[in-house]
């Protein structure tokens, strides 16, 4: 928790909450305030709390309406799992009432032919693994705390659509995408799928499934499905750590490639769910040192600026789907948000990890 808490602490000198990037309500900041959020319940450190619900308050307005997002992209649904906490510490109908705005949106999203969720509007029929964290975890939350049971259906068909159209069997891996319709400029000709295995969108599937397994029902009929899927997906992941670093490559495969580069936010994501994943009694113990691994590679990387705050480098930025060297030339950024968060996820499970063991 010390090096979860420096990277909280070099973000909140780095932004007031209200003028956390991008100005609409964002996965972005939703992410990173997620990470934020698992670091109060950890610490009870109230400065956490405050600095999550002022940004909240700077986006949800007094009737509940949402200040700015775009209401057709899942991007823009996800930091909506920051109300459920605000809406139990203060009762405060305004965060209820955002929650009824967002999640049903998720009824009448745009599908492709087989019923799978369009990421955005502009990208039609596109299936990108993102975009299972991005309204699986709220949606499952708000089913269970609403009493709104179709939402578990809706959003499990969505994660087994996802793994059964972007799964390799040869690898173990899921593609970044998939376009049914075949017409995305990236899309195969035969099976409408994504070119690579790209590192960061791997992770946010790995880590929503497990976030929904938190409040899907033991009895759910997907849920054996679903469970076999993630324990496949973690499994062939520790097959591509890298064993020098413990970290994982920017396009997961291809790590004998002179250029391809070892990446934070995937690596803190891969750990964070081989972990949570043996927590929650999903895979065997065996498991929990390439957890370790890639949580002490993450560390070894981490930096300090002129002002003693912690510089998390190695973070691929903002990233659509594309072919090899469209990953490769991704740029790098330092304390990018959706890196940090997946860093404060991180550090948060393996210092549950350690409590466990000591």
């Amino acid at each position: 928790m010390e090096w979860a808490e420096k990277a909280c602490e070099a973000l909140m000198a780095k932004f007031e909450p209200e003028n956390l990037p991008p100005d609409r309500f964002h996965y972005h900041q939703g992410v990173f305030l997620s990470g934020m959020e698992k670091c109060w319940q950890a610490t009870g450190k109230q400065a956490y709390l405050d600095y999550i619900k002022r940004w909240v308050d700077s986006q949800v307005l007094e009737d509940g309406s949402i200040r700015k997002y775009h209401a057709d992209e899942l991007d823009d649904i996800q930091p909506g799992i920051l109300l459920f906490n605000l809406y139990e510490q203060t009762e405060d109908e305004r965060y209820a009432k955002a929650l009824h705005t967002l999640v049903p949106l998720l009824k009448a999203w745009k599908k492709n032919p087989s019923g799978g969720f369009w990421h955005k509007e502009r990208y039609p029929n596109q299936m990108w693994l993102d975009g299972l964290y991005m309204a699986g975890p709220i949606a499952v939350q708000y089913a269970k705390t609403f009493g709104a049971s179709e939402y578990f259906d809706l959003m499990t068909f969505q994660a087994l659509l996802m793994a059964e159209h972007t799964h390799d069997p040869k690898t173990g891996l899921l593609y970044h995408g998939w376009d049914e319709t075949k017409a995305a400029p990236w899309a195969d000709p035969v099976t409408g799928r994504a070119p690579e295995f790209w590192g960061r969108a791997i992770g946010w599937y790995a880590v929503a499934v497990l976030d929904m397994f938190e409040y899907l029902p033991e009895d759910h009929l997907d849920k054996p499905k679903l469970v076999r899927i993630l324990q496949d997906l973690l499994v062939a992941l520790t097959k591509y750590q890298d064993a020098v670093t413990g970290l994982w490559y920017q396009v997961v495969d291809k790590g004998d490639r002179p250029d391809n580069w070892l990446e934070n936010s995937c690596s803190s994501l891969y750990a964070y769910a081989i972990a949570k994943a043996v927590r929650m009694g999903y895979l065997d113990a065996r498991y929990l040192p390439y957890a370790w691994k890639g949580y002490q590679g993450v560390i070894d990387t981490l930096t300090f600026d002129e002002n003693g705050h912690v510089v998390i480098g190695r973070i691929c930025i903002g990233t659509g789907i594309g072919d090899y060297a469209h990953y490769i030339a991704r740029p790098t950024s330092e304390n990018d948000l959706h890196g940090a968060g997946a860093f404060l996820l991180l550090c948060a499970e393996m210092d549950r990890a350690a409590d466990r063991s000591s």
